[in-house]
């Protein structure tokens, strides 16, 4: 015969399981707080200011981008319209994964016969390239690149 359900033991039952999901949501809120920083430039307002004329030169490039990576080399290829390697002036990346930070690199690249090489370890999955680049004429180009990698 088993003892009889009493207000108490509902009271426990029902704070208990509360209190489980409560501690499970604040660990998750955690970790999520501290894994990704959720920020693409640091004052949006000021960002904005600009923003349609820095889009206008850049789109005035024509360029084209195309990443890939292969045994431990990442390789990125810059295009102008004429599908001719862009006249690229300084070149900068920042390679991670899109739900931490923890994983990113900035590759150092170098320039071979219109590609640009940089040896970096990436683990299979999906990466976000957020590439930075400068015309020869000044002209800023910012893009952020999908990259899959397959093991």
């Amino acid at each position: 015969m088993s003892k009889p359900l009493t207000g108490r033991k509902v009271l426990l039952v029902a704070v208990g399981a509360f209190g489980i999901i409560i501690a499970v949501n604040l660990f998750m809120a955690f970790k999520a707080i501290g894994t990704f920083p959720g920020l693409e430039v640091k004052n949006s307002y000021v960002a904005s200011q600009s923003f349609d004329g820095d889009r206008a030169a850049q789109e005035a490039l024509g360029w084209v981008v195309e990443p890939s990576y292969e045994d431990g080399v990442l390789t990125i290829l810059i295009r102008d319209r004429a599908g001719l390697p862009a006249r690229v002036a300084d070149l900068h990346a920042t390679v991670g994964r899109t739900t931490h930070v923890r994983d990113d690199v900035e590759p150092d690249f170098s320039y071979k016969g219109g590609l640009f090489i940089a040896p970096v370890q990436l683990a299979s999955g999906a990466w976000l390239i957020h590439l930075e680049a400068k015309a020869s004429d000044g002209t800023a180009f910012r893009q952020r690149l999908d990259l899959n990698v397959k093991g």
